[in-house]
């Protein structure tokens, strides 16, 4: 359970943060004030981050949880896996939007699901620990 809330809490927050960054467009960033601008923007679209985020997170989770259950795949590769998982689905998702399509977009769109998909993986593994069941004789 601590699965799903680890994706749940982290996901969006991160995924919307590099969906921010890489979703402006050129020259927005320029001036004096530049970190207190993307805090302020950050700050202000976190609640839409999660409004439209915690469902895809959660399934990302879903995806993670059962290759966790596949007893041969390793950590690091079902860390690999599950961004990979994610990679995929966003690059899809907002790669086709608009007019901003090609390898580029289709690269740094995929890397919002990613980051957070492999760093909610990584807290996974480290804060739900399951109890050992030893393995059939």
């Amino acid at each position: 359970m601590k699965r799903y809330i680890i994706f749940a809490a982290i996901g969006p927050l991160v995924a919307g943060f590099f969906l921010l960054v890489l979703g402006t467009p050129e020259g927005y960033w320029d001036g004096a004030d530049v970190v207190k601008k993307l805090f302020k923007v950050l700050l202000m679209t976190i609640p839409y981050n999660y409004l439209f985020g915690i469902i895809p997170a959660l399934m990302i989770g879903a995806v993670d949880d059962i290759l966790f259950h596949v007893r041969r795949i390793g950590t690091v590769p079902r860390m690999f896996l599950t961004g990979l998982v994610a990679f995929c689905a966003t690059a899809i998702l907002y790669g086709t939007l608009g007019s901003e399509t090609g390898l580029k977009h289709y690269l740094l769109y995929g890397l919002v699901g990613f980051v957070p998909a492999t760093i909610s993986s990584w807290l996974a593994h480290r804060f739900d620990k399951q109890p050992g069941v030893p393995l059939p004789a």
